[in-house]
């Protein structure tokens, strides 16, 4: 089995976020008193391709599979504004203009997954990780790569009814950040839930709408955090379109959806697009009907 996608946003923040990135990449002395009105502006393209292997064998009575996923793109990122700093008594005004720009390899990607399904309702546990080997520098504004380690872990579930066209999806996890060494900073354990609904208008053409919602259950913390602890939450809501097609003797799916993001607080806000090509094993074609026996 075979998934890739394209993913492309674009998203800015306030003086907030612009100063705690500053601080971050080592733009700032940590023993200023910093009164930033600036903005911070990125715009990132990449390809995400995640090749999975499906045990035929069930496991719990379930459809096991484990995959490894990568992304190679491009990211631009700027902060522009203006500075205020002191260190008492002195006080100094500069004009600040940074920007960056990096293209190349993500981090690696491991992920597992158990699936069982029961009529119309499907139930999935996952979990998975971040490998961070990615393009990377503590002191650049845009990077592929996060720096430090992850683990997220979660469940889903499907509700599909072939006769109806009925589809909705729902999938929460957690996600556990390890210190970036290079920063000695540490994201705190987010919350996450991704949904999606759905009407199939023919066997292989469906529209509906997607979201998720993002929100940070624990503060950022380490000795390289300067700006107290982030609790990062942001909101995503927008159409989907899907499309199923035959291609050999597997399947094709093809699906485009954005996302406009809202309620944004302590993080980036804008807009995303991803649009999701699949490659799996056609659905089994039902048998036909028997004839009928007739006692003599």
């Amino acid at each position: 089995m075979l998934g890739a996608f394209y993913y492309h946003t674009s998203v800015s923040a306030g003086a907030d976020v612009a100063a705690a990135r500053e601080f971050q990449i080592g733009k700032l002395n940590p023993t200023l008193k910093v009164n930033l009105s600036a903005n911070l502006n990125a715009n990132v393209d990449f390809a995400f391709v995640s090749p999975t292997y499906v045990f035929m064998t069930p496991v719990l009575g379930g459809q096991a599979s484990v995959g490894l996923g990568t992304l190679v793109g491009q990211s631009n990122a700027s902060l522009s504004g203006t500075l205020t700093a002191s260190i008492p008594p002195f006080t100094f005004v500069r004009s600040d203009s940074i920007s960056d720009s990096v293209f190349g390899m993500g981090d690696l990607y491991p992920q597992a997954s158990l699936k069982w399904n029961k009529g119309v309702d499907n139930f999935m546990i996952y979990g998975m990780g971040d490998i961070p080997v990615g393009a990377y520098s503590s002191t650049r504004l845009a990077n592929l790569g996060i720096g430090h380690g992850a683990m997220d872990g979660g469940a889903g579930y499907t509700y599909f009814n072939p006769q109806t066209g009925h589809e909705f999806s729902v999938v929460a996890g957690l996600t556990y950040n390890f210190v970036n060494n290079s920063t000695n900073y540490q994201n705190g354990v987010d919350f996450h839930v991704d949904w999606g609904a759905s009407q199939f208008l023919s066997k292989q053409l469906l529209v509906g709408a997607v979201g998720y919602f993002y929100d940070q259950v624990s503060g950022d913390s380490g000795s390289g955090d300067r700006v107290g602890p982030f609790e990062s939450r942001v909101i995503g809501l927008g159409p989907q379109i899907g499309y199923i097609f035959p291609l050999g003797n597997m399947q094709g799916y093809l699906n485009l959806k954005g996302y406009g993001e809202f309620d944004a607080h302590d993080r980036p806000s804008g807009y995303n697009v991803w649009l999701t090509f699949a490659i799996s094993p056609a659905a089994p074609t039902p048998p036909p009907p028997k004839a009928p026996m007739y006692r003599k």
